[in-house]
């Protein structure tokens, strides 16, 4: 390799350029150790995305930022194949520090970049920004680079201080900031049970064959996940409780012929529902147990119903 003719950095003719920022905690932290060199580029390229996406405002129901950043987008900047791109992908995800959603139809996925800060150490430096907002007369002790965290002045100890029944503030209590942690996880769990449920229904191959139905496959995928993800013991269905890890269990087990099974029930329905939540979800659990009985009933249907070029059943002769 060809050394490059470059000239030296005078004075602060360093600062004018742009960089990717990959934190100093990736390198430094115990627990990415284990984690490749490239992974943590890849990391430093999507956090420097996520910024470009507040501002463009693309949040989920959540208000959590996401990212578009393909495979093949990672392999040309880090200048490696497809398949070492594809593992450092999933190098990310098994760390924690990211989140990939599919959204089928050949579109990419949704990727949430996580903060790499770990839950113990976002607590930590908490617990030091409110120490630091006693401190008036006394020098600041030293703290990471990583986390930035200065001084406040008076002015800010007193918006402090009124944003301290704020739940949404770092200085909510303790019971609620775990609160909120739970909640985290338990988005991520529900995120993680909507993609299982989605691959085993097909759902991109039920959305190509009937476009039309998209938002009422969407409503049954809501259903179950929303199902599967209770906190309660039972899930009520037909009126009984069901125990959760039950209905679990049997939703995790619908494929597309279930799906397509209910919409034809559905649809085919006359009568008035009152609660069709209620009545759809009921629709779905039952589905393993009843698909084969309605199918074999129209098959005997219509074997029982003379074809046109038949005479009407009372007055064929044996």
């Amino acid at each position: 390799m060809m050394a490059l003719n470059l000239d030296y950095f005078y004075g602060n003719e360093a600062g004018q350029f742009t960089f990717y920022r990959v934190p100093k905690i990736l390198f430094t932290g115990e627990e990415y150790r284990d984690l490749s060199l490239e992974a943590k580029v890849l990391y430093g390229l999507l956090l420097d995305r996520v910024g470009l996406s507040a501002k463009n405002g693309w949040l989920d129901e959540a208000g959590r930022v996401f990212i578009y950043f393909t495979q093949e987008d990672a392999a040309e900047l880090i200048a490696c194949g497809k398949d070492k791109a594809i593992r450092l992908f999933r190098e990310l995800e098994d760390m924690g520090l990211i989140l990939r959603r599919k959204q089928g139809l050949g579109r990419p996925a949704r990727i949430f970049v996580k903060n790499f800060v770990p839950c113990d150490a976002a607590q930590t430096a908490e617990s030091d920004v409110k120490t630091s907002e006693k401190m008036t007369s006394r020098p600041l002790k030293s703290r990471s680079q990583d986390l930035g965290f200065s001084d406040s002045n008076k002015t800010e100890q007193k918006e402090n201080k009124k944003s301290d029944t704020d739940l949404s503030s770092p200085s909510a209590p303790p019971t609620e900031r775990r609160r909120r942690e739970r909640r985290k996880i338990g988005m991520d769990e529900m995120d993680r049970i909507r993609e299982t449920i989605q691959e085993n229904i097909d759902y991109e191959g039920l959305i190509l064959d009937k476009p039309y139905d998209r938002d009422l496959i969407d409503g049954y995928v809501d259903l179950m996940t929303e199902a599967c993800c209770s906190s309660r013991d039972a899930v009520r269905i037909c009126g009984n409780d069901v125990p959760a890890a039950a209905a679990r269990s049997r939703f995790l087990r619908l494929t597309r012929e279930h799906i397509g099974y209910v919409r034809d029930c559905l649809s085919s329905t006359t009568a008035a529902i009152g609660n069709i939540k209620a009545y759809t979800l009921a629709a779905l659990y039952n589905a393993p147990a009843t698909m084969d009985q309605y199918y074999a009933a129209l098959v005997s249907r219509d074997l029982a119903e003379p074809g046109p070029n038949f005479p009407p059943a009372a007055s064929r002769t044996a």
